[in-house]
């Protein structure tokens, strides 16, 4: 048994070579380690603790690293067979425990003792989307998806084969509320349209969105907000023109929902746009910027990352394999400024960057495989205006 292990650090700082900000590596195994994914905050204790994943002795586990010293506690003991979503754990902003889908169930774990127990399990015919806890700690919500594995090829981790395939097939999804006391179940919201990304507000108890999956330019609509006491649900960031918006995630106050989109013209899926919009659809904002992103994070106006694109893509003095930070200042987004290069191949979900902006807003974290494998990463934030610019994908001076 590997659980409670104690890893020692492997953190080093280095200077990035465009800009010279500092990134602190805070993992160096052969094996990929990644963060939790982008909506689900790892930071817990105070953020002096993070919650991540590692692949290190060839099975995905659970870890806590320390950020004083680095030092690294794995919490799981788990077998590749398990098939554990690590990615997906999400912490209860209420008490020490976190949960995740591990064997077609749903566990949930005491970060101070390891204990762990099953708390629901997958219905015959269905899998899981994600998880997310409201911001009173007593609910957990997460969506159940249609069996279609034996009619449809998929590996949406891998490439997002069978993506396509998946939106047209219309399975059926339910949206689970599962109160923690009790362990009571309720079915809060179905269709037959497939359902992701359930995140739910880290203010608001009774307040989730939910997305309609599948390219962007297809789905219906992406973005709802579902109230899960009355049951009712609206679309959220109704572009219009043939904008498209996805990537959504909640701003620090738990009101308002960022997003990243882009205009679907005669050359596909040109002008690019960054937006956010409270969840009752008031103060819809949206900033043109010339540069595509897998994923943009913020935790108010004043900072948003976005994290480019694959460092296979580009050459030369071109520098999408980078994080980029806007800046909203007095109506206006400032930017993008290049903070560092992450050199990513986006390869598979666990080593997309998927940049996260730490609660305190002085640090950055995302994933990279530049090693050849992914490892953890943390950059401070700079004074903005000490960052270089951007202009047609190439840095300019400061003047």
């Amino acid at each position: 048994m590997t659980k409670g292990k104690l890893w020692c650090s492997e953190m080093k700082t280095f200077q990035d070579s465009l800009t010279g900000v500092s990134i602190t590596q805070l993992t160096d195994y052969l094996a990929h380690s990644f963060h939790l994914y982008f909506t689900n905050n790892g930071w817990y204790d105070n953020e002096s603790k993070l919650l991540f994943g590692s692949e290190r002795n060839n099975s995905p586990n659970l870890y806590s690293m320390n950020l004083d010293n680095g030092e690294m506690t794995q919490l799981t003991d788990y077998k590749r067979e398990h098939h554990p979503n690590i990615q997906g754990t999400y912490i209860n902003p209420c008490k020490q425990e976190a949960y995740l889908i591990v064997d077609q169930s749903i566990r949930a774990i005491n970060l101070e003792t390891f204990e762990e127990n099953v708390i629901f399990r997958q219905p015959q015919g269905f899998t899981f989307s994600n998880i997310s806890c409201t911001a009173d700690g007593k609910f957990l919500c997460f969506g159940l998806t249609e069996d279609l594995s034996k009619t449809i090829n998929s590996n949406l981790s891998g490439g997002y084969i069978g993506f396509e395939e998946m939106q047209a097939a219309k399975p059926l999804c339910k949206i689970y509320l599962l109160t923690l006391n009790t362990g009571e179940v309720t079915v809060i919201h179905e269709e037959k349209c497939w359902i992701g990304h359930v995140n739910a507000s880290p203010t608001k108890p009774n307040i989730i969105t939910y997305c309609h999956e599948g390219p962007w330019e297809i789905v219906d609509h992406r973005i709802w907000v579902l109230d899960i006491v009355s049951g009712e649900s609206w679309k959220i960031a109704e572009c219009g023109n043939q904008k498209y918006a996805g990537h959504e995630y909640w701003y620090g106050d738990g009101v308002r929902i960022g997003f990243h989109g882009f205009t679907e013209s005669l050359n596909r899926k040109d002008g690019k746009f960054i937006g956010s919009v409270n969840y009752d659809n008031t103060k819809l904002e949206m900033f043109d910027f010339p540069y595509q992103n897998m994923h943009i994070h913020s935790k108010n106006d004043q900072f948003i990352v976005g994290d480019g694109n694959q460092s296979i893509a580009y050459h030369g003095e071109y520098y999408h394999d980078s994080l980029f930070l806007w800046k909203k200042n007095r109506g206006v987004l400032e930017g993008p400024r290049l903070l560092c290069k992450h050199r990513a191949s986006f390869h598979i979900q666990q080593i997309h960057v998927h940049p996260c902006i730490r609660p305190d807003q002085k640090k950055i974290l995302f994933t990279s495989d530049q090693s050849g494998y992914g490892n953890l990463y943390i950059v401070d934030i700079p004074d903005f205006e000490t960052l270089p610019k951007m202009k047609d994908g190439k840095i300019t001076k400061n003047k």
